[in-house]
Parts: C-alpha cells; sequence; structure tokens
C-alpha cells in the first residue's frame, strides 16, 4: 500500500509547486461554510433551506453557522475558526461589511474561496457577491408602494435592522432618493433600529405611532420587523390608519396582509437565493467561475445573469392578498 501511494502523493506535490490550481479528487466533498446575519432568523432558515437543495445536488458538506442575533464581532470569530478548520469556501452575509472583511481577506490568503450574498463585504475581500436585487430596486419598489398607499403625501417612518447593516443603508439610501426626486410631498420622519427582533420592532413601531400622531405609514426594511410592526398598529388599534409595508417573508406575513393589517411585501425567493450561491461558490472552488464571467447556470434554476462581480437572482418580487397564498416560504 504504501509503495503505491508513494507515486501519488509525489505527483500531488509536484503539482503544487508548480503553482497549478488544485483539483479536487472525484470523491473529495467540498467543505462549503456559509454564513447568515442571525442563525435564528427565519429569513437565513429559508435561505438555508434552498442551500441545502442545492449541497445535496452538487455533493457539498454544507456547514451553516453564525451569530444568534446580529453581531458582527461574532461573524469574525466564526470565520477565524473556518480558517482554522481548513474549509474550501466561505459565502457570508455580512452585517458589517468593513468589519468583516479582515477576516475574509485572510481566508483568501489562505487558499479559501469567499463569496458573499444577502449583504456584501468589501470587495477586495470577496470574488463575487451573489445579489438577491438591487438596491435601487429594491429602494424604489419600496417607495412606491408607500407612496401609493398614501396617495404620494404624508408622513411615513422606517424600522431598520441595525443603523450599521451595509443591505439596509444601501436600501435606505434609495428610498431616499426616490422620496426626494417623485414624492416632494412625503416625509420621512424617523428612522428606528429593530436589532432584527420582531419585539423590539413592536416596541419602536408603538413609540414611533406615539410621537408622531399624523404618521400614514411605517416601512419595516427587514424581515422580523414587518410583523412586529403590523402587531403594534393591531395593538395600537390604528388598522387602516397606518398603512403596514415591508421587506420580509410570506409565511410570517400572510395572516396579517389577510387581515387588512399589512398591504403589501417586497422580497425574492430566499430559497433561490441560498440554492444559487451554493452553486457558485462550488463554480469558484472548482475554477469554473472566473473574473470575467457573464452567466452562470445553477442546476434546476438555469441561468443567471453575472455583471462586473455581482451575480444577479432577479427583480423584487410584491407579495399582496391575491398573490401571497401561492408561496410557502
Amino acid at each position: 500500500m504504501k509503495n503505491m501511494m508513494l507515486p501519488r502523493l509525489t505527483a500531488a506535490l509536484c503539482l503544487l509547486l508548480a503553482g497549478l490550481t488544485p483539483v479536487f479528487a472525484a470523491d473529495a466533498k467540498i467543505k462549503f461554510a456559509m454564513m447568515p446575519k442571525a442563525k435564528g432568523n427565519a429569513y437565513f432558515l429559508s435561505v438555508k433551506a434552498g442551500a441545502d437543495k442545492a449541497a445535496q445536488e452538487l455533493g457539498v458538506d454544507l456547514l451553516f453557522d453564525g451569530p444568534t442575533d446580529t453581531n458582527a464581532a461574532k461573524q469574525n470569530e466564526i470565520v477565524e475558526n473556518w480558517i482554522t478548520l481548513g474549509v474550501d469556501v466561505i459565502a457570508v452575509a455580512a452585517e458589517n461589511k468593513e468589519g468583516i472583511s479582515t477576516a475574509l481577506r485572510k481566508a483568501q490568503q489562505q487558499g479559501i474561496k469567499v463569496i458573499a450574498y444577502d449583504a456584501d463585504a468589501m470587495t477586495d475581500a470577496r470574488s463575487f457577491f451573489v445579489n438577491q436585487a438591487t438596491p435601487q430596486g429594491i429602494g424604489f419598489a419600496l417607495m412606491d408602494e408607500a407612496a401609493r398607499l398614501c396617495n404620494s403625501e404624508g408622513e411615513f417612518a422606517i424600522v431598520t435592522s441595525t443603523l450599521t447593516a451595509s443591505n439596509q443603508r444601501l436600501w435606505e439610501t434609495q428610498i431616499r432618493i426616490r422620496l426626494a426626486k417623485n414624492y416632494p410631498k412625503m416625509k420621512l420622519v424617523a428612522v428606528r433600529p429593530s436589532d432584527d427582533l420582531k419585539d423590539k420592532a413592536q416596541s419602536e413601531a408603538t413609540a414611533l405611532m406615539s410621537a408622531n400622531p399624523n404618521l400614514k405609514l411605517i416601512m419595516a426594511i427587514c424581515s422580523p420587523g414587518v410583523p412586529g410592526v403590523a402587531e403594534a398598529v393591531k395593538q395600537a388599534g390604528k388598522v387602516g390608519q397606518v398603512k403596514v409595508i415591508g421587506l420580509g417573508l410570506p409565511n410570517e406575513n400572510k395572516r396579517y396582509i389577510h387581515e387588512g393589517i399589512t398591504d403589501s411585501i417586497v422580497l425574492w425567493n430566499t430559497l433561490d437565493l441560498g440554492y444559487l450561491t451554493v452553486y457558485a461558490g462550488v463554480a469558484l472552488a472548482k475554477n469554473e467561475l472566473k473574473a470575467g464571467a457573464t452567466s452562470i447556470k445553477a442546476g434546476t434554476l438555469g441561468e443567471f445573469e453575472i455583471v462586473g462581480d455581482n451575480i444577479f437572482l432577479g427583480k423584487p418580487f410584491i407579495f399582496k392578498k391575491d398573490n401571497i397564498d401561492r408561496f410557502d416560504f
């Protein structure tokens, strides 16, 4: 046995010394580490369901781990642990893009492939970003829905996850751009953080309604925030008086939409986001996805456009009473 192994080991060593791209053996499983912002968040649990499906199809060992709540420092600790474990790919939804990027750069230096999804890292700290939708598409869709419900005038407020969350900050910027250009009679009176917690979103919404008696709408731009805000409006007896929209999961909001508390939610297919992320990461690990690529095929979902280093899932979708029951995630 030793005599048979020695030539193989020698050949492998020669390839590495020659600086050639390593090739995964047919029976070697890729270790794919995927990090959510918060692993108990229903949004990221639905992303994981799609990732699990892709991992099974591709024969990948999927490690799914993250903070129990939105904690940028904890994300760094987990990345450092994955570097020690020697994973092949890291996919991360960054809570703080600047904060996590040092650890991601270290991972790259160790030969680990890095991609971001949902919320981007610094561009030099990952190879690609799996982009669920453009910040402009999301921000404009949310602002247009708010304007429709308010007849393009009056006060509204935003409930976000944290004031430092990179993707929410981008969406808020686009909301403000759309507001300034298209809806001069509307006024954004406050932006409040919920720490990605439904209960805190409910308490923040209650405080917003108390402090702003003329408030016409509350927009929640994190998934736990929408049902939290809806519950606050319901408990305050202001259904119809204060409109509720946001970015959230269909299953968490169906009840409130059918009760007429929440008017609409904007999102994308979160299962597809997880699925596409795993396919992209595996293609990167196998050197099948390289800088300059313009498209990628992802299993049963088909082909997706790549623009620069962004892999686009698609346009945001608006869930309303007449279509929300068709979706189960």
